[in-house]
């Protein structure tokens, strides 16, 4: 009789994770979105229609689980490849057998292969010579071939919430009670296990393994016990990949919310993943100019400071200032007519070209600077107010590119608007409307 043990087609002993996969489409947890009644996945499955199908999603989500489950429905003959290795005479090895069988062919990690390779198996499979499921960890319109992503079906599969992980756990539990071992497990310690999964159900499925692995056949699992060992399990992060980005556009985003609650645990995520603090800075630095920016230049400065403590104080005591400088950006009032009015400069000069500095905005520091025709310059600190009409940019009108992003709000850009208002004695260009 099989058991935990037994040993796996590759010789080793058979994980859990693998030996608890569902068999057919019916009895896998999660993706409802693509594998309820009705949904797109499973009426295609249902006709036997498979073609060429990219599942997209991080780990332990079940894009392996579901090729399997596929073949299974389908029943044909299976072929797992794994991207890294993959060779053209492997793939022409699979093409003579599927024309001797119904074949379904999983490419796992299919970023890994070239874009001659992945075209290669396209080709095969809009001929009908085999059906190919692939499955990516990465984006699949970053990482593969044009070809592949606009003929085939992409899917992308979501992390696991709590109560399918809760649901994978049982079925990981019965599956070991199914091999000799009778175990139980506290509760809140299932909640904690399926919580700081991270949506990876082979994650929960290996920490309860390595759990009970060593305990004898009657195991009771406590909250302790699963603490202990996710401690020695990292958090999944990826510093190249989806989750890099996706993890810091949320922690910049909640800065631009206002949020501060969720600024800090984005920051938190990060640190705790092992993301260069130092990176992590920059952009908080960009930040403050491009959604602070003049309604509040001091985050600038915190910002700024932020960096030069980091180099100096290092971690883990840089956590604090990182959070200090953070949540400033949180908090401040938000301004982006610095990032707005440099981009529609920028994108004027691309389209129209640069025009000639005026003859009276040009230097003068040289003998023969007033036979050319330079000069005519005038100094707003000649007048008592500080500022004279002048043209300083020939054809530009007024908030063209810089419109004040105020708002009424009490911030450097409101004080700002007033003061100068009261000076030229025409209101300043605003984005947004003013109280009446």
């Amino acid at each position: 009789m099989d058991d935990l043990f037994s040993a796996s087609k590759a010789g080793g002993p058979k994980p859990l994770a693998d030996g608890s996969r569902p068999a057919t489409i019916d009895d896998i947890i999660g993706q409802s979105h693509l594998l309820g009644p009705d949904k797109t996945l499973r009426r295609r499955i249902s006709e036997g229609r498979v073609g060429s199908i990219v599942l997209y999603g991080p780990p332990g989500v079940g894009k392996t689980t579901i090729a399997l489950a596929v073949g299974n429905t389908l029943k044909k003959r299976f072929e797992y490849q794994h991207g890294a290795g993959f060779k053209v005479k492997e793939i022409e090895k699979i093409v003579d057998e599927a024309n001797v069988r119904d074949t379904l062919v999983f490419i796992d990690e299919i970023h890994r292969l070239t874009a001659t390779q992945q075209d290669y198996l396209l080709d095969h499979a809009e001929k009908g010579t085999f059906d190919l499921i692939t499955a990516t960890s990465v984006n699949p319109y970053h990482n593969l071939s044009d070809a592949l992503c606009s003929r085939s079906a992409i899917y992308e599969l979501k992390a696991l919430n709590e109560p399918e992980l809760l649901a994978v756990i049982d079925r990981g539990i019965a599956k070991l009670k199914a091999l000799g071992r009778e175990v139980e497990i506290e509760p809140f310690a299932k909640v904690v296990l399926a919580r700081k999964s991270g949506g990876d159900g082979r994650r929960a499925l290996t920490t309860l393994e390595a759990i009970v692995l060593g305990r004898g056949s009657k195991v009771s699992i406590t909250e302790q016990m699963v603490d202990e060992e996710l401690a020695a399990s990292p958090l999944r992060y990826d510093r190249k990949g989806d989750m890099h980005y996706d993890a810091m556009s949320a922690f910049l985003k909640s800065m631009r919310g206002a949020d501060p609650d969720a600024t800090l645990y984005w920051l938190a995520f990060l640190l705790n993943a092992g993301e260069d603090p130092r990176y992590i800075v920059r952009r908080m630095v960009i930040h403050a100019s491009e959604d602070v920016g003049l309604a509040d230049n001091s985050a600038l400065q915190s910002a700024v400071a932020c960096f030069t403590a980091i180099e100096r104080v290092g971690m883990p005591e840089g956590r604090i200032v990182m959070a200090h400088a953070a949540l400033h950006i949180c908090l401040a009032p938000k301004s982006n007519s610095s990032y707005d009015g440099i981009n529609k400069a920028q994108q004027y000069i691309k389209a129209n070209g640069v025009m000639p500095v005026p003859n009276h905005l040009r230097d003068t520091h040289y003998v023969g600077a007033a036979p050319l025709g330079r000069g005519g310059y005038k100094s707003p600190h000649s007048v008592p107010e500080g500022w004279l009409e002048q043209v300083y940019a020939p054809g530009i009108e007024l908030g063209q590119f810089y419109q004040s992003d105020a708002r009424d709000a009490s911030t450097f850009e409101q004080r700002a608007d007033t003061y100068w208002e009261t000076v030229k004695k025409r209101l300043s260009p605003r984005r947004w409307g003013r109280k009446r």
